[in-house]
């Protein structure tokens, strides 16, 4: 039986889980901010692209090594469209190439070009430093401090 209480959150539920997740999109909203200030300033990628070009120079040539636009645009948070529209912008700036594939005419993958790789190469430490700092900076903020734990934990 739910027992709530005149506000209708349930015992130990919804005040606390909206808390954590009002808590969760401050330290998203300020990572992400801080990730993107430092990769266009520095590589001229947005975040977007560079978790693109990432995930991407992950896939190998072997069985089942290459993602489909969907899986893609799954690993990066975004709608199948908006994963195109960023593949097409990042294929026009020759940073990756698309083809067909071998055994499925219908399924389109996508590879990381050798200056894709070597632009994520570079905004590599820019990335990892750029979220070092920003979660050093809202672990002083006693809301943040437990959620930028378990991000370090994983």
């Amino acid at each position: 039986m739910w027992h709530g209480d005149r506000n209708g959150h349930g015992e130990g539920g919804g005040r606390g889980s909206a808390q954590g997740w009002c808590a969760l999109a401050l330290l998203h909203g300020k990572i992400e901010a801080h990730l993107e200030r430092e990769l266009q300033g520095a590589h001229g990628l947005s975040v977007r692209e560079y978790s693109l070009l990432d995930v991407l120079s992950r896939q190998n040539s072997g069985e089942g090594g290459h993602l489909r636009m969907g899986e893609v645009a799954e690993a990066v948070v975004l709608s199948q469209s908006a994963t195109t529209r960023l593949v097409t912008r990042l294929e026009d700036r020759g940073l990756l190439s698309r083809y067909l594939c071998a055994t499925d005419r219908r399924g389109i993958y996508t590879d990381v070009t050798r200056a894709g790789l070597e632009l994520l190469e570079r905004a590599r430490p820019t990335n990892d430093a750029a979220l070092s700092e920003a979660l050093d900076a809202a672990e002083g903020r006693p809301e943040l401090a437990s959620l930028v734990a378990v991000v370090r934990a994983l």
